[in-house]
């Protein structure tokens, strides 16, 4: 079975670091993603075979539930005992000034993970539902408020550049 798991994660590598930048908006992030995502099935991985038939969505769904938890946690405040003089420098990215991007990157976490099944892996609303582990209704009340929060924002930002 160890043979069978390296294939399958050497085989759905990149579609899944894809899959984790367009969660996670970093490809650090992204990278561990997948990193947990993997060591949990594949300590695992005789009973996902058995019991899911598609591993994919089984690590698709396991990468969306590790995003949310992971973001939930670094919600959460840091406090510092004294304020830096200068911001720290980041790291460029290419995409990170891009409207879309930064619109898609402050949606929710679960509609963010829809709109990227649905639109990037191209999963239809049963699929989407089954890796998130929930209804049909809720990928698609999730859809519904993440496209028109986005419709929004660019909307706006239409308007701005219009002026």
């Amino acid at each position: 079975m160890d043979e069978d798991f390296a294939a399958f994660a050497e085989a759905a590598l990149p579609g899944l670091l894809r899959y984790g930048y367009a969660l996670a908006g970093n490809p650090h992030d992204a990278a561990d993603l997948v990193q947990t995502a993997l060591e949990r099935v594949g300590s695992r991985w005789s009973r996902v075979v058995a019991r899911s038939g598609d591993p994919h969505a089984y690590v698709r769904r396991t990468m969306a539930n590790l995003h949310v938890s992971f973001w939930r946690r670094r919600r959460r405040e840091n406090v510092v005992a004294v304020v830096p003089d200068e911001a720290v420098a980041g790291e460029f990215d290419r995409v990170e000034h891009e409207p879309l991007w930064r619109a898609l990157a402050g949606l929710p976490a679960k509609q963010r993970a829809v709109l990227v099944l649905r639109y990037y892996e191209d999963l239809s609303e049963a699929e989407i539902a089954d890796v998130l582990g929930v209804s049909r209704g809720t990928v698609k009340s999730h859809a519904s408020r993440a496209m028109s929060t986005l419709r929004a924002h660019l909307d706006s930002l239409a308007g701005k550049g219009a002026q």
